[in-house]
């Protein structure tokens, strides 16, 4: 089975590091990926933290395919709940032109932050619609086919682009999945959130199940997945760390996943909801390139996905770098058919 690499890069900022430096890490990633042969590189949406330098994956990607050539560059996601869909559709039809055939649009549901962000984010804002409503007016945009019966009718979300920008739904559950499959567009299941594989492979099922074909289109489904390849499985273990993730579960029925019990603290603080926690293990394939192919392929045997998208979170910016090499390694050394 014939596995695609691709890459998503959070541009963490590391304890003594800064955000300068976390945006250099991110370029040199982009430029290896591209050397390597990754099919694509995806950036984050996060916003008031102090762990992650990537608030805004527009412009993000304006610079990275500014230094690059080939691989295609995009979004891992915009949180559209926030924004207009056309000043979104505008932003990535400039992508578009300025790089022909590279540009990824992912969205995703997440608020990407803490509720003050969120605050902020929609301040002045009236009562926003449904993200399949935001993702359907995104889409008419991006392909400049808004509704006729639409109250902007004829309206352009200009410039546009011979090539449009490619949309990709992001989500963590069967829900997400199911309304990908409904408006007939790609998928991807970010299970390095999710931690649990056996609701991305229901989450897979459904999409492909559901998927309407009404358009032309067949199912693209996507996983992303944190890696981490070393030289041998005690280093891997070691660079894993004792990581956690932590679910909140509010009151009003809301449940969403951070990386620290402090950032867990922090968001049930502004949100005044109350709530309880849940730590969980990380998911991460983890090991030896031989130890990591292994996995991978047995992910796509059970789910029928062959590309994933790859996010490795290493404080040492060389073993990070190591990471992906050996994961390229592995892949190299197995023929198409295995």
């Amino acid at each position: 089975m014939a596995i695609v690499i691709s890459v998503l890069d959070q541009s963490p900022i590391y304890p003594g590091e800064t955000p300068e430096e976390a945006f250099q890490h991110t370029v040199k990633l982009a430029q290896l990926s591209e050397r390597l042969g990754f099919r694509r590189f995806w950036v984050s949406e996060h916003h008031d933290s102090e762990q992650v330098a990537g608030s805004s994956p527009e412009v993000l990607v304006s610079h990275l395919l500014a230094k690059t050539e080939r691989i295609r560059v995009g979004s891992g996601g915009i949180m559209l709940q926030h924004y207009s869909p056309y000043k979104v559709a505008e932003n990535f039809n400039v992508l578009a032109s300025l790089a022909p055939g590279r540009v990824d649009l992912g969205v995703g549901r997440a608020p990407g932050g803490l509720p003050r962000s969120t605050q902020a984010l929609q301040q002045g804002g009236a009562e926003a619609p449904s993200l399949t409503d935001k993702i359907i007016e995104l889409e008419q945009y991006v392909h400049n086919r808004l509704a006729a019966d639409h109250p902007l009718a004829g309206l352009k979300a200009g410039p546009l682009p011979g090539t449009p920008p490619e949309l990709y739904v992001l989500g963590a559950s069967v829900a997400s999945a199911e309304i990908a499959a409904s408006l007939g567009l790609p998928y991807v299941f970010s299970l390095f959130i999710s931690g649990d594989q056996a609701v991305a492979l229901e989450a897979i099922r459904a999409y492909r199940s559901g998927f309407d074909t009404s358009q032309g289109r067949e199912p693209q489904a996507i996983i992303a997945l944190a890696v981490l390849a070393a030289e041998t499985e005690a280093e891997a273990k070691e660079l894993a760390g004792a990581h956690k993730l932590i679910r909140i579960h509010l009151a009003s029925g809301k449940t969403l996943t951070v990386a620290t019990r402090e950032q867990a603290e922090e968001f049930t603080r502004q949100s005044k909801e109350a709530y309880t926690l849940e730590e969980r293990e990380p998911e991460i394939t983890k090991g030896t390139k031989e130890a990591v192919r292994e996995q991978l392929l047995a992910l796509a045997g059970a789910s029928g996905v062959t590309e994933f998208i790859v996010t490795t979170n290493v404080q040492s910016f060389d073993k990070r770098l190591r990471s992906f090499e050996l994961l390229h390694e592995a892949f190299a050394e197995v023929p198409a058919e295995a």
